[in-house]
C-alpha cells in the first residue's frame, strides 16, 4: 500500500487518510475520493491530501477484518459485518467466554497491522453482547501478512461454553435468632442468582443448623445437579457444621475457603457425584462474589476442584468487598 500527501490530480480513485472538514461538507476518512470531492477541496483552497492507496497484492480493511473474524468465531460466537476495518464478535448464548490467551497473544504479534482484543476469558457473558473485536490499524494489509495470520486465527477459536439448565437443592441453616425475613429474602436472592444462569430451584429446606440434622437432610435429600446450604454461620474449619455433615452424609470435601473476596468463607464439597457448595455469608447479596466464579463454572460444564479455586486468587479480589458487608448488615 502506498501512503502519503499527493497532489488533488493524483487523488482520485485513493482512499482519503484522514476526516476532512470543508466549507459546505464533511469527507470522512476512509472514503474513496471522487472528481467531486476534490472539487469541493480544491474550491476550499486546498492543494494537496494525505492518501491510501492499494497495490495489487493489498486485501481491504473490511475484507481483512471479516476474514479473521470469521477464522477466530467457535462455538455460540458469530462475526459482525465490518465497518471501518472493524469486525465484532458477538456471543449467541448466555454462558462463558473461553479462549487461550497465549494464541490471542500470538495472533497480535502476528503483525501489527492485524489487532483483536476480547473481554477475559471465563468472563459470564449474554447472548448479544460483543466479546472481541477485530480492527485493521492500515487501510489495506499484504495478502501474506493476511494469510499468515489467518493460520493463527485457527488455532485460537473464541468460544461460549453455554450455561446448561441445572437443578438445585438450597438448605438453610436456623440457629434459633435468624428471622423469617432473612430466610425469605436469602432464597429470593439464591434463586435469582441460579434463575440467571438458567437454572431452578428444585427444593427449598431449612433445619436446625446442627450437623446430624443437615447430614439427615444431605443424605436423605432427593437427586438435585447441585446442593446449596446458606448456613447460619459461615463455615471457619474442616470440622465445622457443613464440612462435617458432608462427610458425615457419604460425602467427601473438596476445599474449605477460596482466594476470592468477598467469599473467602465458601466451602466446596462432593456427595454421590454432585457438589455441595457451602455458601459464605456474603451469598445473601445479589453483588457479585466468589460464588458466582463457582457457580458459573459449574452451569458451563467445567470442573471445579481445589486447583481450580486455588488459581481464583489472580483477580480475585471483587470490587471493594461491597457485597460482603451487605451481608453482615442484613
Amino acid at each position: 500500500m502506498r501512503f502519503g500527501r499527493v497532489s488533488l490530480e493524483e487523488a482520485e480513485g485513493a482512499i482519503l487518510a484522514h476526516s476532512l472538514s470543508i466549507p459546505g461538507r464533511r469527507l470522512p476518512k476512509g472514503r474513496v475520493l471522487d472528481c467531486d470531492d476534490l472539487a469541493a477541496v480544491r474550491h476550499a483552497g486546498l492543494e494537496a491530501l494525505t492518501v491510501a492507496r492499494l497495490d495489487t497484492d493489498d486485501i481491504g480493511e473490511n475484507d481483512v477484518a471479516m476474514a479473521i473474524a470469521q477464522r477466530l468465531a467457535g462455538d455460540h460466537v458469530r462475526a459482525e459485518p465490518p465497518v471501518h476495518g472493524r469486525a465484532d464478535l458477538i456471543a449467541e448464548t448466555n454462558g462463558l467466554l473461553v479462549y487461550a490467551p497465549d494464541g490471542i497473544g500470538k495472533l497480535n504479534r502476528a503483525t501489527e497491522a492485524i489487532t483483536f482484543a476480547a473481554v477475559a476469558p471465563m468472563t459470564p457473558v449474554r447472548a448479544g453482547d460483543v466479546v472481541g473485536t477485530v480492527k485493521i490499524i492500515p487501510y489495506a494489509v499484504p495478502r501474506a501478512e493476511l494469510v499468515s495470520a489467518g493460520q493463527v486465527a485457527d488455532g485460537c477459536k473464541v468460544r461460549i461454553a453455554a450455561f446448561g439448565p441445572l437443578s438445585v437443592n438450597l438448605v438453610q441453616t436456623s440457629l434459633g435468632s435468624v428471622s423469617l425475613k432473612l430466610l425469605a429474602k436469602t432464597e429470593t436472592v439464591i434463586r435469582q442468582r441460579v434463575e440467571r444462569l438458567g437454572g431452578h430451584l428444585n427444593h427449598v429446606w431449612i433445619c436446625d443448623h446442627d450437623e446430624a440434622a443437615l447430614t439427615n437432610l444431605l443424605a436423605d435429600s432427593s437427586e438435585a445437579d447441585l446442593v446449596l446450604i446458606m448456613a447460619a454461620s459461615a463455615t471457619a474449619d474442616r470440622e465445622d457444621v457443613v464440612p462435617a455433615a458432608i462427610r458425615q452424609a457419604g460425602g467427601r470435601v473438596e476445599r474449605v475457603g477460596m482466594p476470592v473476596d468477598p467469599g473467602n468463607l465458601l466451602c466446596l464439597g462432593w456427595l454421590r457425584r454432585r457438589a455441595v457448595i457451602g455458601l459464605p455469608g456474603c451469598a445473601r447479596s445479589p453483588l457479585r462474589n466468589g460464588v458466582d466464579l463457582i457457580l458459573e463454572r459449574l452451569f458451563a460444564g467445567f470442573g471445579v476442584d481445589s486447583d481450580v479455586i486455588a488459581g481464583m486468587g489472580v483477580g480475585g479480589l471483587l470490587g471493594d468487598g461491597g457485597g460482603r458487608l451487605d451481608a453482615r448488615a442484613l
